[in-house]
């Protein structure tokens, strides 16, 4: 990053939405983009999105949280289901930050998470990228989903977990695996409490009724890879193509869960291109 970019980049800080604290980062010039990470244990929004966030923050101001129950941030007392309380945490705070218009990025859950903000508040989200995402109607919990929920914390379930997520085995790296189980622990009562068995629950509460995908106003870009376990293309990305009304997808080959990750180039580039359609806000 040159200087310019450096003197863009904001701390971390805490910001409260409806009385509760909300763990954020922020970065970049620009239009606003929510960027929401996905459900794995220890999964944070700097972790999910920095890097992507350095790359195009000369263009974007990037603003990813960890939601609740991730991260920093705590469950808000009194929440009553997941997809609801991360819908409304995510509105909650662009509206406190002052962001009346933004376009939205989210990642597995955190794209069901889009999808249904954008259903939610369709004069502010101007676009839509779900990644890997969940939340088409019907869709089932896959054996690789289960089993990175219920990973425990420690090297042993970040090496399997990860393994899970990607499909080069070369990115199960020693690094990538301390980092991921040093943050699973530090997550671990938090998250016990968010996917606890029977898990199929936790996937429909994730899912997006056919009516409510149909009134999505704003442009969708579905990213998905070929070889995703974890949410698979026939069961995750195919059927929404026939809900949403202004939907394009692309599918990267020899890509397991992380596009973000695994084919990072291709995923910015992606990502530049179709923020940048239509840039009224």
């Amino acid at each position: 990053m040159s200087p310019a970019d450096l003197s863009a980049v904001a701390a971390p800080r805490t910001v409260t939405v409806d009385g509760s604290p909300v763990h954020v980062m922020e970065h970049g010039t620009g239009p606003a983009v929510l960027m929401l990470h996905g459900s794995g244990p220890g999964t944070t929004g700097s972790g999910a999105w920095t890097t992507t966030a350095q790359a195009l923050g000369a263009s974007w101001r990037f603003v990813a949280p960890d939601q609740a129950g991730f991260g920093l941030t705590p469950i808000p007392a009194g929440s009553a289901g997941r997809l609801r309380m991360w819908t409304e945490q995510a509105a909650g705070l662009m509206d406190a930050l002052g962001h009346e218009h933004y376009a939205v990025v989210g990642h597995s859950m955190g794209g069901a998470v889009a999808l249904a903000l954008a259903a939610e508040r369709p004069e502010q989200v101007t676009h839509v990228v779900a990644v890997a995402t969940m939340g088409a109607p019907g869709a089932p919990l896959s054996p690789d989903l289960d089993a990175i929920w219920a990973a425990p914390a420690g090297p042993a379930g970040a090496r399997d977990m990860i393994s899970r997520l990607v499909l080069d085995p070369a990115l199960v790296t020693e690094s990538a695996v301390a980092a991921r189980a040093e943050a699973m622990r530090a997550g671990e009562a938090a998250f016990a409490s968010l996917f606890p068995p029977p898990r199929a629950r936790w996937a429909e509460d994730l899912t997006l009724s056919a009516r409510t995908l149909a009134g999505i106003r704003a442009p969708v870009l579905l990213v998905h890879g070929a070889q995703d376990r974890v949410t698979p293309l026939s069961t995750s990305a195919l059927p929404l193509l026939d809900h949403l009304a202004d939907v394009r997808l692309h599918v990267l080959g020899r890509c397991g869960h992380v596009p973000a990750l695994e084919h990072p180039h291709d995923f910015r580039r992606l990502l530049s291109c179709f923020l940048g359609r239509n840039r009224d806000h």
